[in-house]
């Protein structure tokens, strides 16, 4: 029973890392495109003028910001284990010690 218990939380972790960085990741790609959409303005069919939104942008560059930062954290777990590091996330933060 113990051992059911362990997978089933080791599973949920899992599965919670893999909805945040499988979906939420390109969520976040898709707001940050948008937010350069309503930065540029644009005009509608019908003619109506929107004017460009500098927070748009401020919105796109924060966002940009978290995806590549997200990308950059995982690349450097994936180097630094072959590397004989190890992740511990005894902090708030990963950081890397030795295995």
């Amino acid at each position: 029973m113990e051992t059911i218990k362990l997978v089933l939380e080791s599973v949920w972790k899992i599965l919670l890392v893999g909805i945040v960085l499988g979906a939420g990741l390109p969520a976040l790609f898709a707001v940050g495109v948008r937010g350069l959409a309503v930065a540029n303005g644009h005009e509608s069919a019908d003619e109506t003028v929107h004017r460009p939104n500098p927070f748009g942008a401020a919105v796109a560059v924060v966002v940009f910001a978290v995806v590549v930062a997200a990308i950059a954290v995982g690349i450097t777990i994936i180097v630094a284990s072959g590397f004989g590091k190890a992740v511990s996330f005894e902090h708030i933060y990963p950081t890397l010690v030795e295995k």
